[in-house]
């Protein structure tokens, strides 16, 4: 079940409710999740001005369970690891995000923030018939009780000493990132950072459940935060790997 481990992350190969259920209460301080978008259905997409099939694996289907039940499964789970004080943040497009906003209240979850990433350089829309896709969506919310943290003032020195606001711009991911594969749905080092940095402190101990190609896991060993990343592809879980073990040569992207 450990795929890996060093003084600051764990790697874990199983299904995310599997491992998730046997987890303790209140022992993580931030999850971040990409969640499974459910887009796979053989339709097209863009890559590199490229038509592509849509399907991202078998990982983005859902066969056995319901949309809506599998966000409510991973909600639930998410609030009972989650410390009193602890914080969520969750990616999401147009074709999840609305659902998963309706669901957090209904898991004693307070929304904090909307945040809007916009990509700098999206991919062209094929089909001409409605605007080019340029952003995505990133909820952070906190248990409704609890006093999240929020480090007010490293956001707004980074940002020139001005209040930082909810539109977070970042070109797509550069190429050391991807040196040792890539993720269909991998987001920017940079981003990764920024949650971090916002609404983290050294040692604290975060949770990617759907931790993909790592991105998460390399950030927290920038700050020196500990981290947990689950998923159930080996493959990806090798790409995790080696970015963690070669982290000082990730190089940041810029972000605004």
């Amino acid at each position: 079940m450990t795929f890996y481990s060093d003084s600051l992350n764990t790697l874990i190969a199983s299904d995310t409710f599997e491992y998730l259920t046997q987890m303790q209460d209140n022992t993580i301080d931030v999850i971040i999740a990409d969640p499974p978008y459910f887009l796979s259905n053989d339709g097209i997409s863009n890559s590199g001005g490229k038509m592509i099939s849509v399907n991202k694996g078998e990982w983005d289907k859902n066969n056995n369970i319901s949309v809506e039940d599998f966000y409510r499964k991973f909600l639930n789970e998410a609030y009972r690891v989650l410390k009193p004080n602890g914080t969520i943040w969750l990616f999401g497009t147009m074709h999840n995000i609305y659902l998963l906003g309706y669901l957090l209240p209904k898991y004693d979850f307070k929304l904090l923030n909307n945040i809007t990433w916009q990509k700098s350089n999206p991919v062209p829309n094929l089909s001409c018939r409605m605007f080019t896709h340029s952003t995505e969506t990133i909820l952070w919310a906190k248990k409704s009780k609890g006093k999240h943290i929020f480090n007010y003032s490293v956001m707004k020195e980074m940002n020139e000493n001005k209040q930082m606001k909810d539109v977070w711009t970042t070109p797509t991911i550069n190429r050391s990132e991807k040196r040792f594969g890539k993720h269909p749905t991998q987001k920017p080092l940079s981003l990764m950072i920024r949650i971090l940095q916002a609404s983290a402190k050294e040692n604290d101990v975060i949770l990617d459940p759907f931790v993909g190609s790592g991105t998460s896991m390399v950030a927290g060993t920038i700050l020196n935060m500990k981290t947990i990343g689950i998923d159930n592809s080996t493959d990806y879980l090798d790409i995790a790997k080696k970015r963690i073990i070669d982290f000082k040569n990730e190089k940041i992207g810029k972000i605004k």
